[in-house]
């Protein structure tokens, strides 16, 4: 399955812990954030169903989708893709977990009632040279070679009236010399995520699903390729106002929430929780002048790891809608407006991924 592949993390970690199912996997159907809410801003109205009607001027997110993939969907909004499933979060979450760790994953994020996990930092070793002097020497020394790069996939499950939503993104970083001399130390800085490495992972987690291979593949390159030839103008970038601890964007609450989504989880912060109903996403942040860059697990220890000397704040990150135009803040953990020096630098952060 799968030849002439374009990822390999499985040679680069240890087997992975047997599957188990999360203690609190059964209660999350009594959380309020996975069910339908009512008024104006509503779990029904995010699931993308046949009776929405999107916003004057705003074309509806396209579907591809295949008979060979039964009832599962690739759904592309803009440059943003995800898939569509008819069964619940409860039912994905063991199967997710196996896909991860079966391709040599680790979990470092494992939070079945937020909805998210996020695996380790891992080399992806189809980059190495496949010449003779590899082949030859690799068998011996295999941690003679090393590519520089290091990879971290983060998931994200959305429930809706007639299943889930099955958002995956991609974080990277480089290791580079910390001097143009090339005569001192290195780091790991961040670069940028990969659309190619996104369209990988979900055409094999479509095959997991129980798609077959070919139809998986065709599914996520028609939704790139739309994408690529799509008429329609680009997505409304985010303005930041003159304060700098907030920004707007020229769109509905629902296709906003699903941006903000997608760039938090591209931009490493940790989701601690999130209630559509109210427009927050509960986050933590460490500042990043404050940190230490001496490893991949940097960013880990950034936006998401309590170990971290530097105790990370939460915050939380509040989008509301009116009038077809959607506007984020920053919050403390207590609701309060934030508008210090992180509040501008989560909001600064924000604005680049909503480009």
């Amino acid at each position: 399955m799968f030849s002439n592949d374009k990822v390999d993390y499985r040679s680069t970690v240890v087997k992975a812990q047997p599957l188990e199912v999360p203690p609190d996997l059964t209660q999350l159907s009594r959380e309020s954030r996975y069910q339908p809410q009512g008024g104006v801003v509503s779990a029904a109205a995010a699931g993308g169903t046949a009776a929405a009607v999107p916003a004057a001027g705003i074309a509806a997110p396209a579907t591809v989708a295949l008979n060979n993939l039964g009832e599962m969907r690739v759904v592309r909004d803009g440059q943003r893709r995800w898939l569509v499933v008819p069964q619940t979060p409860e039912q994905l979450w063991p199967r997710l977990k196996t896909f991860w760790q079966e391709r040599g994953f680790t979990l470092v994020e494992d939070n079945a009632a937020a909805g998210v996990m996020e695996t380790n930092w891992s080399e992806n070793r189809a980059k190495l040279p496949n010449d003779i002097i590899r082949n030859t020497v690799g068998r011996l020394l295999g941690n003679l070679y090393d590519t520089g790069e290091r990879d971290s996939y983060r998931t994200r499950l959305e429930r809706t009236p007639s299943g889930t939503e099955i958002y995956l993104s991609h974080r990277g970083v480089e290791e580079v010399f910390t001097t143009q001399q090339r005569d001192s130390g290195t780091t790991w800085r961040a670069r940028p995520s990969d659309p190619e490495l996104e369209a990988e992972m979900l055409s094999r987690l479509l095959v997991t699903l129980g798609a077959a291979e070919q139809p998986a593949r065709s599914a996520v390159a028609a939704a790139t390729a739309a994408s690529a030839a799509a008429p329609a103008a680009p997505a409304p970038q985010a303005v930041v106002a003159a304060q700098a601890t907030s920004l707007s964007i020229a769109e509905p609450f629902d296709r906003a929430w699903r941006r903000l989504g997608v760039a938090l989880d591209r931009s490493g912060f940790t989701v601690e929780d999130r209630d559509r109903s109210a427009g927050i996403y509960y986050v933590r942040y460490v500042d990043p002048k404050s940190a230490g860059k001496e490893e991949p697990g940097f960013w880990s220890r950034l936006f998401g790891n309590d170990t971290n000397p530097l105790a990370a704040v939460r915050y939380r990150v509040v989008l509301k809608s009116a009038a077809g135009v959607s506007e984020v803040t920053v919050q403390s953990s207590a609701g309060n407006p934030e508008l210090g020096a992180n509040a501008k630098a989560i909001i600064a952060r924000l604005a680049q991924e909503l480009k």
